[in-house]
């Protein structure tokens, strides 16, 4: 073992540590395991910086803006609500209509993105069917990562590895071409998720839930509009409380106040209900046709699309001038040019009157629309900002768009027409030209860490083949593994991969693995693609333990312990092990 050798694997080590220790950032150590590398010469600054102007990136970057066009003008909420309309259709119905949406969601999208959509739906459909949520929660987010393998973009690891392989000679990985052994994975490992997994997942109660999901309630108004098709419906015809997660707790019709209405009041229309609900879904009301929020009747659709239009919580200070008044009395919409959609009570719910006549309290908490000079303006003394809810009102209208944009993209880039980067690079552009996304929101969407992440690990893939460290390691494992033939070589790559994706993240592991599989292939005449595709399997393959982000997103929301994930994806990691071993030798015949 030459020094150069001893000090990559070195370097390795004290990575391995570091992304297992979690103090640091992921990017952060990649970034020192990089500059390890290049300070001492073992890479030269062009070496080092390469990985950063990998085609990869830009697909990776591109994809994340697509993705966000879509989730941003509603399209994958209209989804969801229409899954959570489905209540009361029992338990084993429900977690087999989500389970099948979060796989088809998560096909063409991040796994991480449709778990953080479907966590709240899945929640809110998990108390109308009086199912535990620690049932319903694992299941999603082992949902969406069993998808990763069906398509070419289901994760960022399959776009990785594809985008590395033209430098090893080989061929980029098809669109197309892992679904027929992911197809599979997802058909067992849905069975698994429906039918034994249960068995295994812990019964917890709820507990204390996190503000996040829920616990503010804003009270607001919405009109029945003329025409709308809720209308002659009585409150329990109409779903406002299943498909919405709202209630009536008030109607307003003409002279009359309605308090407490009962779920046989019929409604009418120019009825002013008076509903409460979370920020988010409250403003999924614009998705409901026939109702709309009463103060954002005054606005027009294209100030809703403007990119300075921001939705924000707002809490009234104890020095407030608003406090002991009503909204219309202290014209705040006339001195702000602010609109405020809702209001959560610090004292609880007040239903006697509108919202406009409300007097206001210390700790009251208004959900304002505005520009964002409009919030500028606000003195600091009257309200303070909370959050910024703006992602949660989607722009509706541009919905078709933006999906029209997405499967061009696809198409594009699927057919070969264009390359996979030029095709989503044009798609994330096409949409900051049609509006369905602002240039800050595209550039929000992008999770730069990653990006820092797996320019810094390309680099780390080019040292280790530089210093002959991935001949090294090659030739260990084929010295070992070759008394058991070539599946005893996939297993033995299958399992370090899936080992490192556990300290490492999924696209840390498989660059490390990757030149090393390709090396042994060559070394014992297997055909390289045949271990490519048994690494890119098992680096999505992260079910043991909750450092997935997919997994992190359920962790605390279904109060889950750390062995439960080992305990329930052990039986999916062996799952995707026996298809691993099973198919991809058909599909990839070691011998080709």
């Amino acid at each position: 073992m030459t020094l150069p050798i001893a000090y990559v694997l070195g370097v390795l080590l004290v990575g391995l540590i570091l992304f297992a220790w979690d103090y640091l950032s992921v990017d952060v150590v990649a970034l020192l395991l990089l500059l390890a590398l290049t300070v001492p010469g073992i890479l030269t600054p062009g070496e080092a910086l390469g990985g950063f102007g990998n085609d990869t990136l830009i697909v990776l970057i591109s994809l994340f803006i697509l993705t966000a066009g879509v989730v941003r003008t509603g399209v994958v909420e209209r989804l969801g609500l229409r899954l959570a309309s489905f209540g009361g259709i029992g338990p084993a119905g429900l977690t087999r209509i989500l389970l099948i949406a979060v796989t088809t969601v998560s096909s063409f999208f991040s796994n991480t993105v449709t778990t953080a959509v479907f966590v709240p739906i899945a929640i809110g459909s998990a108390r109308r069917s009086k199912i535990s949520i620690s049932k319903v929660l694992m299941p999603v987010a082992f949902a969406s990562i069993l998808a990763s393998p069906v398509t070419l973009i289901a994760t960022s690891t399959n776009l990785l590895v594809s985008g590395m392989l033209p430098r090893y000679g080989l061929e980029p990985i098809g669109f197309f071409e892992m679904t027929s052994i992911g197809f599979p994975i997802v058909i067992v490992g849905m069975l698994y998720l429906l039918f034994l997994a249960p068995k295994l997942i812990p019964d917890r109660a709820e507990g204390e839930m996190t503000e996040r999901y829920g616990l503010r309630k804003f009270l607001t108004e919405v009109v029945l509009m003329p025409g709308s098709r809720l209308a002659g419906k009585t409150i329990g015809e109409t779903r406002l409380g299943d498909a919405l997660n709202l209630g009536v707790v008030g109607i307003l019709r003409e002279e009359r106040r309605i308090l407490a209405p009962g779920r046989t009041t019929t409604l009418r229309e120019g009825d002013i209900l008076i509903i409460e609900g979370k920020a988010e879904d409250i403003l999924s009301v614009k998705d409901a046709a026939g109702i709309e929020i009463n103060p954002d009747v005054l606005l027009s659709d294209p100030d809703l699309v403007s990119e300075d239009v921001r939705m924000v919580e707002a809490m009234v200070l104890p020095r407030s001038n608003l406090l002991g008044r009503t909204l219309r009395e202290s014209e705040f919409r006339e001195r702000t040019g602010l609109t405020v959609l809702a209001v959560h009570s610090a004292g609880g719910p007040e239903l006697a009157d509108k919202i406009s006549r409300k007097r206001l309290r210390v700790s009251d908490v208004l959900l304002l629309q505005g520009r964002e000079d409009d919030l500028q303006r606000i003195d600091p003394e009257d309200l303070l900002l909370l959050e910024d809810v703006s992602a949660h009102h989607p722009r509706r209208r541009k919905a078709s768009t933006a999906v029209t944009i997405f499967l061009v993209s696809v198409a594009l880039g699927a057919s070969g027409l264009l390359p996979l980067a030029i095709a989503f690079l044009a798609g994330a552009v096409a949409l900051v030209l049609t509006r369905c996304i602002t240039t800050e929101e595209a550039y929000e969407a992008v999770d730069w860490r990653m990006m820092v992440l797996i320019g810094s690990m390309i680099a780390f893939g080019v040292a280790m083949e530089k210093t002959g460290t991935a001949a090294l390691l090659a030739g260990q494992i084929a010295e070992h593994s070759s008394d058991w033939g070539r599946y005893g070589v996939m297993a033995a790559f299958f399992v370090l991969t899936v080992i490192l994706t556990q300290p490492m993240s999924n696209q840390a592991a498989a660059l490390v693995v990757l030149p090393v599989a390709i090396q042994v292939a060559h070394q014992i005449g297997v055909n390289p693609r045949t271990l490519v595709m048994t690494v890119t399997l098992a680096a999505s393959c992260s079910f043991l333990t909750p450092l997935e982000p997919s997994c992190v997103l359920v962790y605390g929301p279904g109060r889950y312990r750390f062995f439960d994930f080992a305990r329930v994806g052990a039986v999916l990691t062996l799952i995707v092990f026996l298809a691993s071993m099973l198919l991809i030798p058909v599909f990839w015949p070691p011998s080709g």
